[in-house]
């Protein structure tokens, strides 16, 4: 009987779903806005009866429909635009969370509740929904549009910086102070998850996508495009993090593939199906004596999450370098709470640190700031028009005076050339870096699930994950010896050093690698101190390790230059955009 009820409820969802978005279509108001009405409809709390008997069946599916969207997110935003707007989108989403706890906090403390409420209300209010974003811009199609590559690099910091978040929220609440140490390694973590992911993806999933598309099946490169999709959603769970973020990662990685546009067919009437019951399920949850009881502080928090958010990330993407236009845009676009909001509560709830009144009042707050999403998104150039007629002459001079100078602040010519080498060979060492750090945390990890281990087993371990190191570590070492001579050439000029310059620009140039190499390797001791080996055959892990560098050293140059070629190519194939 089970099934009969799951189909029931299934049936009633997409029955009312489908009238209701088919009255709002006429009245063209906003697909979104038609689901949460229908959830509220068929929900729990709406008299006379209850149409719907499986709730946690349906948020089951809900959480799909979350995957299916940042799937779809990902494969639309290629790494290449991410790399444009990342500077912005840092700025703004660093500058919306600080202030937005900091405001949650203090609304909350106003109201009269405890420490821990105020301060998980701050955290509920500083994230902003990116399926609702997503699902607002399609509707309105706006995705292309350059403000709204904007918003999505800010979901994506967010969803990043939440992260953290959370494990900064579980520290405070178990500990009752901030343990520093333990967010650190959480983002090193999640930066050295994200990096392997990203390069390993790229160097796999486009090359096996095109050979199960040389056989013509759509129904093959579909089953092959879900397994791949939740097989890593899979993987990012159990390492701790969210399915939403592997979603978007995955698809991010296949957003490089040739098929992409096939890919994306594919995918998009299941997206469509999914997004529906994810939006209805917030429906559900909407409870009208709740929003009774709380009326007051659902306005007023709805009121700050509006003008907080377009206040914080307006600001933040215009000191950036964007224009009052596009700042407005982003920050009205981002003027809502999600789905990151009820887990946040849900943390708060489930170490009892917070009332029971926070999570409807986050439904709540979601809920009407969704309805509000595509008016103010829509709403965005009149409303800055008014601004602009409203705003003092002096203000619009200083404006236009920031502008201008961080215009002027734009390099040019060898300069600009210079400083775009720079950040190539900086952003080749990161990676690198987090690739060895991945390999010893992995063979610590390895380490773990092997109990009892004899130091001779120790060192096989530790010495296997040195060996897969070196070609990367030999990579470290070359661009670092670019640099250093880059940064010499530029830094020791020939009226100081005189008749010494070229020995002292080849003192640096050595120098400044080797010194980045002691430190790496502090690091790697660091990071695999649980099969570190004793100093006896710790040396002699090293000797063999020396040995094969000096006899294998231009295999390795030839493994590594050949996986950053096939890299390249992936990333450079820009036939489908």
């Amino acid at each position: 009987m089970h099934g009969a009820h799951f189909i029931q409820d299934l049936a009633v969802i997409m029955l009312v779903a489908g009238l209701v978005t088919v009255l709002f279509h006429k009245l063209k108001q906003p697909v979104v806005l038609g689901y949460l009405i229908a959830g509220l409809i068929i929900g729990p709390h709406t008299p006379p009866y209850t149409l719907i008997t499986d709730e946690a069946t349906i948020n089951t599916l809900a959480e799909l429909g979350v995957v299916f969207l940042m799937f779809s997110l990902g494969l639309e935003f290629s790494l290449k635009k991410l790399t444009k707007v990342g500077a912005a989108a840092l700025v703004a989403a660093s500058a919306e969370i600080v202030l937005m706890v900091w405001i949650g906090y203090e609304v909350g403390r106003a109201f009269g509740w405890r420490t821990m409420d105020s301060l998980f209300l701050g955290a509920m209010l500083s994230i902003s929904s990116t399926t609702i974003i997503v699902k607002a811009l399609d509707e309105l199609k706006l995705k292309q549009e350059g403000f709204a590559k904007l918003i999505f690099g800010v979901l994506i910091v967010e969803d990043v910086l939440a992260i953290a978040m959370l494990a900064l929220l579980s520290g405070i609440a178990m500990t009752g102070s901030v343990q520093i140490e333990e967010v650190g390694a959480t983002l090193g973590k999640l930066a050295i998850f994200i990096t392997v992911a990203l390069v390993a993806g790229l160097l796999l999933v486009p090359r096996l996508l095109a050979y199960v598309a040389q056989s013509a099946s759509r129904e093959m490169l579909l089953v092959t495009v879900l397994g791949i999709c939740f097989g890593f959603c899979l993987f990012a769970l159990k390492l701790g993090y969210s399915v939403a973020l592997g979603a978007f990662i995955i698809g991010a990685v296949m957003a490089e593939s040739e098929h992409l546009k096939t890919i994306e067919n594919l995918i998009e009437p299941i997206r469509d199906l999914f997004s529906a019951i994810f939006f209805v399920a917030i429906g559900l949850m909407l409870n009208p004596a709740v929003l009774v009881q709380y009326a007051w502080p659902i306005a007023l928090l709805t009121i700050v999450v509006v003008v907080g958010k377009v206040v914080s990330c307006g600001l933040g993407v215009f000191i950036s370098g964007n224009d009052p236009r596009t700042s407005l845009r982003v920050g009205m676009g981002l003027a809502q709470i999600g789905e990151f909001s009820f887990i946040i509560a849900a943390l708060g709830a489930s170490l009892k640190v917070t009332s029971d009144f926070l999570y409807p009042i986050a439904v709540a707050v979601s809920a009407i700031t969704t309805l509000l999403t595509p008016y103010l998104i829509k709403g965005a150039d009149q409303t800055g028009n008014v601004l602009g007629k409203l705003m003092p002459r002096r203000t619009a001079e200083v404006l236009g005076v920031y502008s201008q100078w961080l215009a002027s602040l734009r390099l040019e010519g060898d300069q600009a050339v210079l400083a775009g080498m720079i950040r190539r060979i900086l952003l080749q060492v990161a990676v690198n870096c987090m690739l060895v750090a991945a390999i010893f945390l992995g063979g610590a990890w390895l380490g773990e699930h092997l109990s009892h281990l004899l130091n001779w087993y120790k060192a096989v371990l530790w010495g296997a994950a040195l060996l897969l190191s070196l070609p990367f570590l030999v990579a470290i070492y070359r661009k670092l010896v670019a640099l250093a001579m880059l940064l010499a050439e530029i830094g020791i000029a020939d009226n100081r050093a005189g008749t010494y310059t070229p020995q002292v620009r080849k003192l640096v140039s050595r120098l400044i690698p080797l010194a980045a190499l002691v430190g790496i390797g502090f690091g790697i001791a660091a990071l695999s101190a649980a099969i570190l080996p004793p100093w006896e055959l710790l040396w002699l892990v090293l000797a063999i390790a020396l040995l094969l560098l000096l006899v294998l050293h231009r295999a390795m140059v030839a493994i590594h230059a050949r996986l950053q070629i096939a890299l390249l190519e992936t990333l450079e194939d820009n036939s489908r955009h």
